[in-house]
């Protein structure tokens, strides 16, 4: 008789510039943790560990605010402090990691099929492509838009900060046509902290949330024969050694019900 198979258990963080945000499965409350320019790889790993004291999980999926190739960083992030590449994640939590880009990771868990877009509206511009149920990670964020400026510079907390919130909010709008034109998307999410300050989504577009991060974080351990059918023709787009494919439902069973966000200092 084969031995049962445990039960996964598993805690997403999705790591951004101004707050690191947890949840685990079980867990209905998400902790909210201070990030920041001081905040390194080995503070994260502290904070989230005293964060969820007394949580079980046996597998740990992290949304990474950088270019992320077979699970490993390949860039230091921009609003961060360094030490993240080369960093041993898995030692630090004693389990198990799959690291993600966090635009991908809330991209996957947006994804509803056919051609899309994510734009992450927070600290920086997060960016990822969805095609038929293939996942590319982006890296929009730094290149040129316009007057010697990035795309980050216009639509990022920079850009906001700068020129105030009727400008930002026309800029984000023109970027969104720009780039629906130019990659063809069906439609367009638009999540990220700054992406509520929009008082009129761009056509075509709709509003993602956090609980989107969380639920792409589940689905990045949920193996495929899990899933039954998926109801787009899934793709697996490699993630570490293991394929995830994006067409899968979404995964309400995983976190039924997640409240506001539970801050810790």
């Amino acid at each position: 008789m084969a031995a049962k198979k445990e039960s996964r258990n598993i805690l997403v963080i999705d790591i951004g510039g101004t707050h690191v945000k947890v949840i685990a499965t079980g867990q209905k409350v998400p902790v909210k943790i201070p990030s920041g320019p001081t905040l390194t790889p080995r503070r994260m790993v502290a904070a989230v560990r005293k964060a969820t004291a007394g949580w079980k999980y046996n597998a740990v999926s992290i949304g990474y605010p950088g270019p992320v190739v077979h699970g490993k960083p390949m860039a230091e992030p921009h609003n961060l402090a360094e030490g993240w590449m080369g960093f041993d994640f898995k030692k630090a939590f004693g389990h198990p990691v799959r690291l993600f880009n966090d635009a991908a990771m809330q991209a996957l868990g947006s994804y509803k099929g056919g051609r899309m877009l994510f734009l992450g509206l927070g600290t920086g511009l997060g960016s990822a492509l969805i095609v038929d149920g293939i996942l590319e990670p982006m890296e929009l964020a730094h290149l040129r838009y316009k007057k010697g400026r990035t795309y980050e510079d216009y639509v990022g907390l920079r850009g906001l900060r700068r020129i105030g919130k009727k400008k930002w909010r026309r800029n984000v709008a023109e970027v969104v046509e720009q780039l629906t034109k130019a990659l063809a998307t069906d439609s367009v999410v638009l999540g990220g902290g700054n992406a509520k300050l929009l008082k009129k989504l761009p056509e075509g577009a709709r509003l993602g949330s956090n609980e989107n991060a969380f639920r792409g974080g589940f689905r990045l351990w949920q193996d495929a024969e899990d899933r039954g059918k998926p109801k787009t023709k899934a793709h697996p787009r490699k993630v570490g050694a293991k394929p995830v494919a994006t067409g899968a439902p979404p995964l309400e069973e995983a976190i039924p019900q997640i409240a506001e966000p539970l801050h810790v200092s």
